[in-house]
């Protein structure tokens, strides 16, 4: 048997030796079996790079691999994924915010026969303004898309050799991979934690990311986008016939004097919101259509070692 233990690295110089230690004292130096730590600087513009260097010439069971610029950390994750040769995999955040013992609990899940295991967050050491969007996006996530979303949603997880295959063959851009785990369907396995509040350095999670994430999110797993076009369209169209309807018949009865200019302009500002509105979602889709049919790679690769 062989461990994988994958991990994206951006702007975490501060944070390798740390996370290295940890690992060796809680996983390595317990287990009785193979495994190799593949670590993905995705453009990191510190000294990610020379750090995880120095790590691989610590432990020979290391695999550094340094993408051409950034890519995203799901991008790194699957070239990580593609270049590590365990037969499971753990997936492991740089920012030491997950406990490491998961990794010996879902390996343990994994060998009662899961597939997939996924760390669930049951509580955060965080403050209350850090979990809001994670809370948000995740119920949103649930409601709209993937039922099988794990309430506390997840970073951390294991993948068998089989799954890992199944996602290489699917080749979708600007899609989650949780979402893709997810959707993939194979027997899943649930370990729980409490993340911990971040200690070493800043967290590199912008409000555009987690924008990107939502809409990759919906976009690829969910109706949604179309379901509020079709639904603001017909809100549309049936409140415009009522409006006209009841200003005829108080037009009829003598009721109202119609001002032509004023209803005019407003009904036309809001026809136009709409419009606009349902062009950018169409948009969306022909954009991901294009995007997909150029065949781009996810990453692209400029250095890495080989480990035997």
């Amino acid at each position: 048997m062989k461990l994988s233990i994958v991990i994206p690295v951006y702007y975490n110089e501060n944070n390798l030796y740390p996370l290295y230690d940890d690992i060796k004292k809680k996983v390595i130096d317990v287990i009785n079996y193979d495994y190799e730590i593949v670590l993905v600087n995705d453009g990191s513009k510190d000294k990610s790079y020379e750090v995880m260097k120095s790590l691989s010439e610590r432990d020979s069971h290391i695999k550094i691999i340094s993408l051409s610029r950034n890519f995203g950390s799901h991008s790194a994750i699957l070239c990580g994924l593609s270049r590590c040769t365990g037969d499971c995999a753990v997936v492991k955040a740089a920012d030491l915010q997950e406990p490491t013992e998961l990794i010996l609990e879902m390996t343990e899940s994994w060998k009662q026969g899961n597939n997939v295991v996924l760390a669930v967050r049951n509580g955060r050491d965080e403050k209350l303004s850090q979990s809001l969007f994670a809370n948000l996006y995740y119920a949103l996530v649930r409601k709209a898309a993937l039922p099988s979303m794990p309430k506390g949603g997840f970073d951390v997880y294991l993948l068998d050799r089989k799954v890992i295959d199944v996602l290489m063959e699917l080749d979708e851009k600007n899609s989650a991979l949780t979402g893709q785990i997810l959707w993939s369907g194979f027997r899943t396995g649930k370990v729980y934690y409490t993340r911990l509040a971040r200690e070493i350095g800043t967290s590199r999670w912008t409000l555009k990311k987690k924008l990107k994430l939502v809409s990759d999110s919906l976009f690829s797993f969910s109706t949604l986008p179309i379901t509020l076009v079709a639904g603001i369209g017909t809100l549309s169209f049936t409140g415009a016939l009522v409006w006209a309807v009841l200003v005829l018949i108080f037009k009829i009865l003598g009721l109202i004097e119609v001002s032509g200019w004023t209803t005019l302009f407003i009904f036309n500002l809001f026809s136009f919101g709409i419009i606009m509105l349902t062009l950018a979602i169409l948009g969306s889709y022909l954009w991901r259509t294009f995007d997909a049919s150029r065949n781009r790679p996810p990453f692209i690769v400029e250095e890495e070692n080989e480990i035997e």
